[in-house]
């Protein structure tokens, strides 16, 4: 990797067009959540892969925020108990929801006007779940917010206000 190139510590899988960046402490539980939302995926006959694990290379492109898994960790994620599993891989996403793993349990009904639900990286704001570690659910509950970002056609919905990107 070119020196000068920022990593970050998250995951990211793709689901469909859009990737889901997931975000959170070390242990925190990024790993398995991306192999449990790749087999839902499967369950429900929807296109998913992986595109990296644990480190990843974030970059702005023309507005949007791109996700590429470091060259040494292509394919390889981490299964607890088992070491690192290898699985067919994307090269790269367009990160289309940012799923922060949270120690403690969010506000029931964000401030969506506060910000809650909007993180900026390399200058692109994103859709935004805050995500109690401790989630019953954490599957269901990303799958409803990957659902609401795209129409039954296909296309995106516009989550963020036309203010709300320019501030």
């Amino acid at each position: 990797m070119p020196d000068g190139i920022a990593t970050h510590h998250a995951t990211a899988i793709l689901w469909g067009t859009r990737a889901v960046l997931l975000r959170g402490a070390s242990g925190s539980g990024k790993s398995r959540l991306a192999l449990e939302l790749l087999a839902e995926a499967r369950r429900l006959g929807r296109w998913a892969a992986l595109v990296g694990d644990d480190r990843l290379v974030l970059e702005a492109v023309s507005g949007r925020l791109v996700a590429r898994a470091v060259p040494a960790l292509d394919g390889l994620v981490e299964a607890r108990g088992l070491g690192l599993v290898t699985l067919s891989h994307e090269e790269a996403g367009v990160v289309g929801l940012v799923v922060d793993l949270v120690r403690e349990c969010p506000e029931r009904l964000p401030d969506r006007d506060g910000g809650d639900l909007v993180a900026t990286i390399a200058g692109v704001r994103l859709p935004r779940l805050p995500l109690w570690i401790e989630d019953a659910s954490p599957v269901v509950r990303i799958c409803a917010a990957v659902e609401t970002l795209v129409t039954p056609d296909g296309r995106e919905r516009q989550i963020l206000s036309p203010a709300e990107f320019v501030s």
